[in-house]
């Protein structure tokens, strides 16, 4: 159950998909002065290095922040869209020279967007993962503002919605190493909107060609549409490569997305399959519903 570690995947690909809309999600909610609260239900490290450990083991930064990187800086930044800029000044907040030496997760991008009326909740089950969350958090000058819970933010995280303020951002990021995280997803969305149901979920998810996996995006949609509430699907694949064991594609699904969100990644999602496109296989899909 807990072979899984979040460094293996840091920087990837599918780490740039998922912050980039987060980034966006949050300014967007931080327009209006009321206290915004945010979940993040699987939270890993919060900060990883690229040099060694998991993530130099599984060299998946190379095709993704490595890559984006390296075109970042060799390039006129104006053909940038202004999504892509953002995360990139978040990934160089942690990173004072040009080499990307550490990338920062969830945890970390959320916590430096925090306004002194916001707060950030992070949940990790995984023994190791909580002890790294919880020091490195602790080096934040936003710690104040953070909760650590060492719990299954699937079974807690009905009775954290509503936030007072009845404003808050959900992000559910399982590793789906267990099955069972597919079942697990679905109930606590289902119990998270009947209480909360103007509340933002972003989830994101891998794109496998295991049962589960495949159908996820169809029930999130079903989900979506009997509590009447609006979505928007963005994948990115980076490559079709049959019997390649490395994730080739990944999504996030938004439930309540605001409606800049959609134009965002327009701009975004092409100049990402341009740069981290590995062969012919490369695309992206965009869904926006509206209810």
């Amino acid at each position: 159950m807990f072979s899984y570690r979040h460094a293996f995947h840091a920087g990837s690909h599918a780490d740039i998909l998922k912050h980039i809309v987060l980034i966006q999600l949050v300014s967007y909610l931080q327009e209006k002065e009321g206290a915004l609260t945010i979940i993040d239900t699987h939270a890993g490290a919060g900060i990883y290095s690229l040099s060694d450990g998991f993530a130099a083991v599984s060299k998946e930064a190379e095709g993704g922040i490595f890559r984006l990187n390296q075109y970042f800086q060799s390039s006129d930044h104006s053909v940038f869209t202004s999504s892509i800029s953002e995360y990139m000044q978040a990934i160089a907040s942690e990173n004072p020279n040009e080499e990307i030496a550490f990338y920062p997760g969830s945890p970390f991008i959320l916590a430096k967007m925090l306004r002194p009326q916001d707060r950030l909740k992070l949940f990790e089950l995984h023994p190791k993962e909580i002890d790294l969350l919880r020091h490195n958090v602790q080096q934040l000058p936003q710690s104040k503002q953070i909760d650590i819970y060492h719990e299954d933010s699937f079974s807690r995280l009905k009775g954290l919605v509503p936030p007072p303020s009845r404003r808050g951002l959900v992000l559910i990021d399982p590793s789906y190493e267990d099955k069972q995280d597919y079942r697990y997803l679905e109930s606590a969305l289902e119990e998270a909107l009947s209480r909360f149901a103007t509340g933002c979920y972003a989830i994101w998810y891998p794109i496998l060609s295991r049962r589960e996996a495949a159908a996820l995006p169809d029930r999130l949609q079903k989900i979506a549409t009997a509590h009447k509430r609006s979505w928007l699907q963005a994948e990115l694949r980076v490559e079709n490569s049959p019997g390649e064991r490395r994730l080739q594609a990944s999504g996030m699904f938004v439930l309540n997305p605001p409606w800049t969100l959609e134009g965002h990644l327009k701009e975004a999602l092409p100049t990402l399959v341009k740069i981290l496109g590995q062969n012919s296989g490369a695309e992206f899909i965009l869904k926006n519903v509206e209810n």
